[in-house]
Order: C-alpha cells, then structure tokens, then sequence
C-alpha cells in the first residue's frame, strides 16, 4: 500500500523501559528491528462508491506485509500474483530492487453491499545483501501458521521465529510477528522467548507497562527483552513485532526503503520515466509526490 496517507503520528513518550506512540517511523525511532513502516487501516466502514482503489505505485529494497482482521483486498503486481487477501491469511511481498502492485476491493464485494476494512500494512525492510534481490510473493492461509494457547491468551505466530515456534513464510531476517487475544488478564512474559528489539500495536483494549495503562491505538517499543512486566488487560488483541536491527541506517522516501541514499535517487527516475516494471493490463499509475 502506498503511504501517501499516513496516519498523524502522536507524540512519543518515555515510560522507563519503554516508548509510548502512535505507530512507526517516529522522529525518535525510526524502526523496530527490521520494521519500517506500519499503516493501521481502519476500521472503516466501505459503502458503495466508497471502495479501496490503490492504483499501480513502485517499491524497492522492502517486503510489504498484509494482515487483515476484516474485509478483503485483491493485491496484484508485477510479478503476476492475483491473489484474493482474506482475514487471518498473510501475504509478503518482496519487492527487491523493484516491484509494482496494486490493491482493491474484489469484485465480489462491488455489489451494493456494506462491509469494514480493518487490519495492517506493514513494510520490512531487507537486509543490505538482499536489498537488490528479485522480487517475490507468498501466501499462507491462516490455517497454516502456528497458533498455541497459554492461560487467557490465544497467540498466532505470523512471520518469523518466536516462542519457541516457526512461521513457515520465508522471511529475509531475524524477526517476529505474533497476534495475541486475551479472555482475560494475562501477564506476557518476552523474556529470553524473543530476540531483538520489541514493539507492541494494541489493536483493542490495552496493556498496563511500568505502572501506566497504554490504550487502544498506540505502540510500545521495549528498550530491552528484560523489561519490567507487561499485562495485556482482558479483551485485548496485541500485535507483537521485532527483531534484530541492521547494522545500517535506512533511508525512505514515499514507498522506497534503502542502505543507499543513490538507489533511491534511481528509483524516483525510474518511475518518473515509467520503466518500472507493470501490474499486467493495468495502465494506472500514482505519480511520484
């Protein structure tokens, strides 16, 4: 998805072993682990004439990671994937040194009736080695990835490694993704269960950290895997993400994400001057802001 709407970020704040705010990049962090960029969509009631329509835009040096906990999209893109997206799948587009996609509404869902959109967009970026790999798409259903329970709490384990478990979606580093749902309050322990840095998205509900109660719609970021005790109050879903940073900054510009500040200065010629590469018979195009 393109991230010409980003959504306006609230002021971070210092907790003690954590940072308060309102989804990444942050003037303060930039980054949590390999994680770049993550847009919350909705939710947002869709009625007639109302439909999402992304038209073709370019990504470089990125993987885009779609989860959805309503409505559906049909993403398509340059490597030729139409792949219909439905809550709790999971869908991870690498696109390398360059991909272009776009995402709408399915047909099936343009017949006059009324539906919400609700989930996450989340951009990863690559390692430096495979910043220029080519790109590549995968689909998992949601009945294949791993779901475990423990006390009040129901875990999915979307991307990478976590608690003991593997996702089977090939990721290009070291991180995680888990969706977690409380029945009641449950006290998560990240200790020596995860590596790298830690962010938590609360969905819904919330999670009291350091004495202090962090609602729906805000983000934590652990300083530290040994962080003071985490509770996720009752009714809460929590999405729980990281990994190990890269050694290298990264740049970005609009959809592009790169180790070197030239690439990305190509890549703006290169969709100015349309040589991209194309979604098949789709002839939209999202100018370069």
């Amino acid at each position: 998805m393109s991230n010409t709407d980003l959504i306006i970020e609230e002021r971070s704040r210092d907790i003690g072993d954590f940072l308060v705010g309102r989804l990444i990049p942050f003037r303060k962090k930039r980054m949590v682990g390999p994680f770049i960029f993550i847009d919350h969509m909705g939710p947002t009631p869709i009625k007639p004439g109302t439909y999402l329509d992304i038209d073709q835009h370019p990504h470089i040096g990125l993987s885009t990671l779609t989860y959805l906990f309503e409505g559906e999209i049909q993403h398509r893109d340059s490597i030729g994937t139409n792949q219909h997206i439905k809550p709790g799948s999971v869908n991870w587009m690498t696109a390398g040194k360059g991909a272009t996609h776009t995402e709408r509404t399915p047909a099936s869902l343009r017949q006059g009736q009324e539906f919400t959109m609700h989930g996450y967009q989340i951009w990863v970026a690559l390692p430096k080695a495979k910043e220029n790999m080519q790109p590549e798409f995968q689909h998992l259903d949601g009945s294949e990835l791993p779901t475990w329970r423990d006390g009040a709490a129901s875990f999915k384990l979307i991307a990478g490694k976590g608690f003991g478990k593997v996702s089977p979606l090939s990721v290009h580093s070291d991180l995680f993704m888990i969706d977690i749902q409380t029945s009641n309050d449950y006290d998560l322990t990240i200790q020596d269960q995860l590596r790298g840095e830690i962010g938590f998205c609360v969905v819904e509900g919330s999670i009291k950290a350091c004495d202090q109660l962090v609602s729906k719609g805000n983000m934590l970021v652990s300083k530290s895997e040994y962080a003071c005790q985490l509770s996720i109050q009752r009714g809460s879903r929590i999405l729980l993400f990281g990994g190990e940073p890269f050694p290298e900054e990264r740049h970005i510009f609009w959809n592009f994400v790169s180790s070197d500040k030239q690439k990305i200065e190509e890549a703006k010629s290169a969709w100015k001057d349309k040589l991209f590469p194309k979604v098949e018979n789709d002839n939209s195009y999202i100018p370069l802001p």
